[in-house]
């Protein structure tokens, strides 16, 4: 990969701090600013070489994720759903994937969630009805391809069952106009990633454009490390990596507006005050503490994937890293909020759309509560499989 792909992040900074509150205002990602990212190759950062992607590793998408937060949370969050909606393409039929790899900027956009069905329409299974909505369909809005996950049933609605005994689980493959998106994302914070719901009913698919678990599993490029690297752990670290690129950012953006403010009432700037310096130097070690087991634990998962299957016990630590770096995130952010006063309040203040977006992206699943009971029931050797993570 010899592109440095954290420096490319890093020259979008700027813009991305400058065009906020244009960006809010939007709703969803400018078009320009999406087909750039698609054009340097962001979207297709984690898709394997061999269908032309550009082969990062789950730990190269969360630096990127990381630089890109810090000049706007929606951006990095667009990146991130971009990125792992491509998962699935080595399970795209060849017809499917040469549509979908024939240009290099395509911009794609997904929802893993199993919440539509994709029934039968007759006996020779070459076409299938498709229903079902998708929430938090970042992205949605700037993509070319959008995809959703399906189970597949057969013609009296029965789940179909895969060689497991369970229902056979997919992700169906959609142009925007297939589809009905939502004007339902109407958010106070990660307002410029778009995340609108989408909805299909009764959309008829042909085959083609169905890719199944299994066909993934049975794939060649499933040996690939980034297949054997924890799946749930892969699509939920770049939460915890824009968490960790705004928590630094408000640092910096604290320290900047203290050494420049002198507080109503008082002769000294704010930087001069002990209150101040306390909050800000705890606030720096337990980021830089959240952020080093954050990627310690990227690591090792990647190092044993590079041999096989990842264990329950990286399963466990991925997981559990990832929300307390979002946990950590969220606790620095909120204490700069407070420390530089009224100034953070305003619209145009890093520090307010930091605390606006770290607070919606801690609500997304992948991040949420149940994970971190999830893990201590491992720990507890109450569940020794914990498939959820």
């Amino acid at each position: 990969m010899p592109t440095d792909f954290c420096e490319l992040a890093n020259s979008y900074v700027s813009e991305l701090r400058a065009r906020g509150r244009e960006i809010d205002a939007a709703r969803k990602l400018p078009q320009d600013i999406a087909d750039r990212l698609a054009e340097d190759g962001f979207y297709r950062l984690c898709t394997p070489q061999e269908i032309a992607g550009v082969g990062g590793t789950p730990e190269d998408l969360a630096r990127v994720c990381e630089v890109l937060a810090a000049g706007n949370g929606s951006a990095a969050w667009c990146v991130f759903i971009g990125a792992t909606s491509q998962y699935m393409f080595p399970a795209a039929t060849p017809t499917l994937l040469a549509e979908l790899t024939k240009t290099s900027n395509l911009i794609t956009s997904g929802v893993f969630a199993y919440s539509g069905t994709a029934t039968k329409m007759d006996s020779s299974g070459e076409r299938w009805s498709i229903n079902g909505r998708w929430d938090w369909g970042s992205g949605c809005l700037n993509a070319e391809w959008i995809s959703g996950g399906v189970i597949l049933c057969a013609e009296n609605g029965e789940p179909l069952l895969d060689a497991n005994d369970r229902p056979t689980e997919a992700r169906a493959f959609f142009r925007p106009d297939e589809i009905t998106i939502l004007d339902n994302w109407h958010t106070t914070g990660l307002r410029g990633s778009g995340s609108n719901s989408y909805t299909a009913e009764n959309v008829t698919l042909d085959t083609y454009r169905i890719a199944t678990v299994e066909a993934l599993r049975s794939s060649p490029l499933s040996q690939l490390p980034i297949y054997r690297f924890p799946r749930f752990g892969y699509l939920a670290l770049p939460i915890g990596a824009i968490a960790l690129g705004m928590a630094r950012d408000s640092i910096d953006e604290a320290l900047g507006v203290a050494k420049s403010k002198t507080p109503t009432g008082s002769a000294r700037t704010l930087s001069a005050r002990p209150a101040f310096q306390r909050d800000v130097a705890a606030a720096d070690a337990s980021l830089r503490a959240a952020r080093a087991s954050f990627y310690s634990d990227i690591s090792a998962a990647w190092s044993e994937a590079q041999q096989g299957i990842g264990s329950l016990e990286s399963r466990r630590l991925l997981r559990t890293s990832t929300t307390h770096a979002v946990t950590t995130s969220i606790d620095v952010i909120d204490r700069m909020y407070t420390a530089v006063g009224g100034t953070s309040v305003y619209e145009d203040s890093a520090l307010q759309r930091h605390f606006r977006d770290v607070h919606v992206a801690s609500q997304h699943m992948m991040v949420a509560e149940p994970v971190v009971e999830l893990a201590g029931r491992v720990m507890s050797g109450i569940d020794n499989s914990a498939p959820g993570l």
